[in-house]
């Protein structure tokens, strides 16, 4: 793989978990390789699928909120490059209550691990547990949540999954949003130069 372009090229086409999902797989591409920011999530949701723009949808809500910038800003793929442990949307657990899959184990290997190479972002961050356990190996979430990190030589920060579904989390950690978002728009600012 020479390029990002190329590698995108082919992710756009990847078919590998074809049979896994029931449905047509879509893998999504976002961002370009000027981006100074790299945010790294889980995998999309049935919204992300259907309406091809990485966390349009409630979850993304609360995302921009703590970063502190509007729809424009985290769209803009020259700012922002998007990606994830898993690529395509895993499909529903089916349960009341239950979300998502988890992202397939076949994409990390296959696509990030070449991605993040191609790219030297300013700022990392890291959104659930799947994303930190990718980048930090097998350090709890919640650790990670509230230390001072680097990544690859950058800073990183690594965020709650942002989803509705992960209300026991907010309301054991209720320090959140005090301790950390601030920081994090800060960082973010800085390296958008605003």
């Amino acid at each position: 793989m020479n390029t990002l372009q190329e590698l995108q090229q082919q992710l756009s086409q990847c078919r590998l978990c074809e049979d896994r999902f029931g449905f047509e797989p879509k893998p999504m591409v976002w961002g370009r390789a000027e981006a100074p920011v790299m945010l790294i999530g889980q995998a999309p949701s049935r919204t992300v699928h259907i309406t091809r723009r990485p966390f349009n949808d409630a979850s993304g809500k609360k995302l921009r909120r703590w970063l502190g910038i509007g729809e424009d800003t985290f769209w803009n793929q020259s700012l922002l490059y998007i990606t994830a442990v898993g690529r395509c949307y895993p499909g529903s657990t089916g349960k009341k209550g239950g979300g998502d899959f988890p992202p397939s184990p076949i994409c990390a290997p296959n696509w990030l691990s070449k991605e993040i190479p191609l790219l030297e972002p300013q700022l990392y961050i890291l959104i659930g547990s799947h994303a930190a356990r990718y980048c930090f190996g097998n350090k709890k979430l919640t650790e990670l949540v509230f230390e001072e990190l680097y990544y690859r030589g950058k800073p990183a920060f690594v965020l709650p999954h942002p989803s509705p579904l992960n209300i026991k989390w907010f309301k054991d950690h209720p320090d959140f949003e005090e301790l950390v978002v601030p920081g994090l728009q800060a960082a973010l600012k800085t390296v958008l130069g605003e």
